[in-house]
This record gives structure tokens, sequence and C-alpha cells, in this order.
């Protein structure tokens, strides 16, 4: 799944939420999506869900099933529990909600109106429904607000599943419930850009890279081949890294430092 050159403001005039993102997502991958409040971290997993679309560039690849789970569960709607799972479910093709209701130990909730459900007891209706079809994208936003200390000590172990079976999680969470998770990648968004840092550990490992044009240092040129819609990205990593790209039919550009 690509993100390529995606920008979002939700009326024309109106200041970028997001400007220029550039991000690759494989299967297996699990994502911290981390910011300040207003950032913009739930646009962007509304746009990954494809529930909004880019006002600029292109998300692609994205896998058939997903599954949203928002971080305010709307409960404003006429069923039980059980009535609304059960609809979720005929209309996920007759997906299987019973068994990750009682990994949630909601059994004592399935009676009950939606109305009446405490905020992380809804919350749970929503990691529900999001979890039923077995989704290829799995978007959480704040996944473990609310929730009681038992969800929030199952939650890593679905999502690590998820991602096993080779599904994409991209969650939003500035409680940092997912942090011990091994290969977690960490997103942020400041001031409208996607960023992406390198855990800590690669920090230590990965002896820091010479400049590119430091003085003395031979040049060459690289020719590479690579399929026309990943051509942005590609450009975009090579300048951030401080290297010359061309184009076809352009003179080479490159990133100034600072």
């Amino acid at each position: 799944m690509r993100l390529l050159q995606v920008s979002f403001r939700y009326r024309r005039r109106q200041p970028f939420v997001l400007e220029e993102a550039d991000a690759q997502l494989a299967p297996g991958d699990a994502i911290e999506l981390t910011g300040v409040n207003g950032a913009g971290k739930s646009t962007l997993l509304r746009l990954l869900a494809g529930l909004a679309r880019p006002t600029r560039g292109l998300i692609t690849d994205r896998p058939g099933v997903v599954g949203f789970a928002p971080d305010r569960f709307p409960a404003a709607q006429p069923f039980t529990v059980t009535s609304y799972l059960t609809h979720m479910a005929s209309v996920r093709g007759g997906a299987r909600w019973r068994p990750w209701a009682e990994r949630l130990d909601m059994g004592h909730l399935l009676g009950l109106p939606l109305g009446e459900l405490s905020k992380g007891s809804a919350h749970k209706v929503g990691l529900v429904q999001a979890l039923m079809a077995d989704p290829g994208l799995l978007i959480l936003d704040e996944p473990f607000a609310g929730l009681d200390a038992d969800t929030r000590e199952t939650l890593p172990a679905i999502v690590t599943e998820v991602a096993g079976r080779g599904g994409i999680v991209v969650a939003s969470d500035h409680q940092g419930g997912l942090r011990g998770l091994p290969g977690l990648r960490s997103w942020s968004i400041v001031d409208g850009h996607l960023k992406e840092a390198t855990p800590a550990h690669l920090k230590e490992a990965t002896p820091a890279a010479p400049a590119p044009h430091a003085p003395g240092r031979p040049l060459t040129t690289v020719t590479v081949t690579l399929p026309a819609d990943e051509l942005p990205l590609f450009l975009t990593r090579m300048r951030d890294q401080g290297y010359q790209t061309a184009e076809p039919g352009h003179p080479p550009t490159s990133k100034e430092p600072g």
C-alpha cells in the first residue's frame, strides 16, 4: 500500500491538514502514529481507510478488507450490542463476531442498548466490528482509550496476530500501548508533514553515513528501474538523503541541507 504525495484540506482556501505525504506500507507492518492534538492523525487514518479522499495525490494498493475502529464509537443507534454486531456481520458477508466478543469479555454487554454503554464498552464494540472480517488493513484510532486493564493487555497480542498473518495495522496512540511490539514502525505528523522515526535500536546499530556530496568524494551516476507509480516516493527519499536525482528530461536536483 502506498501514499504518493498525499495532501488533504477540508475546504478550498483552508490550510492543508496534511501535505505531500509519501509512505509505503508492507504486509505485516504495525505502525504507531503520534502527534499533538489537532495534528491531523484522525484525518490520516480516515484517508488510509478510504473514508476520505486526498485533495491531491494518490493512495494505492489498499487491501480489499478494511477494519476501522474510530476513537468515538457512534453509540446513538437503535440497536442492542448483539443486534448491531449481527447486522454488521451480515454487511460483511457473514463475518463471525462472537469469538471476538468472547475474547474481549463482552458477554455481559450483549443485551444492552448501544446508548447505555460506557465509552470503554462502546469502544470494545467498535473493536469487534473492525476485527470480525479478518481485515487486511486495520485502522485503530486511540484504541486504548477507556479500555479496562484486561483488554489493554489483550490488544497488543491482537495487533501482533493481524500483522502476523500479513495484515497492516496503523494505530493512533498517545498512550504508547504498542511500544513493546517487535518491529513496530513509528510515524508522526509534525506541522502537516508525515515523518517516520528510526527505532532507537537501529540508530545505535547503524553508523552515520558520510554526506553524499562531501568535498573530495568521487561521484558516479546510477540508473534505477522501478514501477512508474513508485517514482515520486523514490525521488523524495533520495533527495531527503542528500543525493542528486533527475527525472527523464529534467536536470538533476537535490535537497539543500538545513
